[in-house]
């Protein structure tokens, strides 16, 4: 029915056919200040990526939000390719929902994509009030119009993994998704799957825990996830809590793109560990762990074990890549996942990190490498910080990253990113067989924003990317 429309709705048919779709020109990251001595609002950064433009690699347009230390961290649509089949939906609002300050920011980005201006703001008291959450992380759009955000606390920062509705047209705060009461005990990513009437979701902390910095003693103690979710899509609840074996803070969960695919991955940040989740024979679900980074034995560092630290993971759209960063470590890496329960690495680079030579971190063991890498200078920047989010082209031939996790997180495990902003790279892929290589000509450098060094965050193409749209 969705192929045959005679105008479609936003996005595209199928996962392949996005893959034939337009080169990217510009893309959208939220750019943060909270946390780095600079007293101004976060703002969205429009970035043009365009090789033949005059403009390529800088930061074109800046919509700074009304207010002060919001955190905005990740992004999502009014509406995606779960709507292809709706051609009055549009997608021309960026949902920019805040880890700390708990607003959900909407930015219309269709009256002018090169220049996108605030439309509405919606106030942390109005979720408090309607729906119990706050700190809010994740948002994508549903099939049903509306658009749904995933909480990582309670007003106060407590634990509370919880879902916001928003009507899709009007952004009125409709109430939580999950039944009253049915709240997991913490949250942060998730992905849905109405085809396996099934939806995942992952577990950081609590805001209270995590909010100011990392304590090794909090680890100890159990305050940090360990397990992921799966839910009733349809009936709203959980169904079944899988702990994760070497499974410490799982964050970014990614199905296969193919909507009758019944299995996806999780990265576990922590314990760096890639977990492979899939339906069993018996209907319900199951977890294994598919890829481990050897920690390093360290010295002059925060533990005497440096874990990789896997901080996002994405899927290509033919579902035959897995990428992902380890943001203490400092590589980027590409596994081919052609056999799921096997991913065979194929690519991997390092981006700066902690442990290059001549920084502070000396290794005392490595199981992977024989030499600490070399630090990473482009375009005559020493490039502070590790490779950690990252976004893919459509056609899978080009990989953005940036370098910020989060402001506390970063002031405290790279001071220098603080001091000199984060940046944006390219790599360039090699579909065929495997592999990753920097593009030398391409630098975002946050450190030279107008109001002093920033801290860039997700990316986020116009019409969509690998990690914002689902297929129904």
């Amino acid at each position: 029915m969705a192929t045959k429309c005679g105008k479609c709705g936003p996005g595209y048919p199928t996962p392949l056919e996005a893959m034939k779709g337009p080169r990217e020109e510009i893309v959208y990251l939220p750019c943060i200040y909270r946390n780095t001595g600079t007293e101004a609002p976060d703002y969205l950064a429009t970035v043009d990526v365009d090789p033949k433009s005059p403009h390529y690699c800088q930061v074109i347009h800046r919509l700074p939000m009304p207010n002060l230390k919001d955190e905005l961290h990740h992004s999502g649509w009014n509406t995606c390719s779960s709507c292809f089949g709706d051609s009055t939906k549009s997608r021309n609002k960026l949902m920019l929902p805040c880890i700390m300050s708990s607003r959900i920011y909407v930015v219309d980005v269709g009256s002018d994509p090169r220049a996108p201006k605030l439309h509405k703001v919606i106030e942390a008291e109005d979720i408090h009030a309607k729906c119990g959450l706050g700190y809010l992380h994740t948002s994508h759009c549903l099939a049903s119009g509306e658009v749904m955000i995933s909480s990582l606390g309670d007003p106060k920062g407590n634990g509370k993994g919880g879902f916001v509705l928003l009507d899709g047209e009007t952004f009125e705060v409709k109430g939580t998704w999950e039944q009253p009461g049915g709240a997991a005990p913490m949250g942060y990513d998730f992905w849905y799957q109405p085809r396996h009437n099934v939806m995942i979701s992952t577990e950081w902390a609590a805001p209270n825990v995590f909010g100011d910095g990392f304590n090794p003693a909090d680890v100890e103690a159990g305050l940090y996830g360990s397990h992921i979710h799966v839910w009733d899509w349809q009936r709203h609840k959980i169904v079944q809590t899988l702990p994760l074996q070497d499974g410490l803070i799982p964050l970014e969960v990614r199905f296969l793109h193919n909507p009758d695919a019944a299995q996806g991955f999780v990265g576990c940040a922590l314990s760096s560990t890639i977990q492979r989740f899939y339906k069993n024979q018996g209907g319900t679900w199951s977890v294994e762990k598919v890829i481990q980074v050897p920690p390093k034995k360290v010295k002059g560092w925060l533990l005497p074990e440096m874990p990789g630290l896997i901080t996002d993971i994405l899927l290509s759209l033919d579902d035959r890549f897995l990428y992902f960063s380890n943001w203490l470590h400092g590589d980027l890496r590409q596994y081919d996942i052609s056999d799921p329960q096997r991913p065979r690495l194929t690519g991997q680079l390092f981006l700066g990190g902690s442990i290059v030579k001549g920084g502070p971190v000396q290794v005392l063991k490595d199981q992977e490498l024989k030499s600490q890498p070399e630090p990473l200078v482009v375009k005559g920047k020493r490039v502070p910080g590790g490779p950690q989010m990252i976004q893919l082209s459509l056609d899978g031939k080009r990989l953005y990253v940036t370098t910020s996790l989060y402001s506390a997180w970063d002031k405290q495990f790279y001071p220098d990113l603080i001091r000199e902003g984060s940046v944006m790279l390219q790599i360039d892929v090699d579909t065929i067989k495997g592999g990753l290589k920097l593009n030398p000509n391409f630098l975002v450098d946050f450190g030279k924003e107008p109001l002093g060094p920033a801290l860039a965050h997700e990316l986020r193409y116009p019409g969509g990317d690998c990690s914002s749209d689902i297929w129904l």
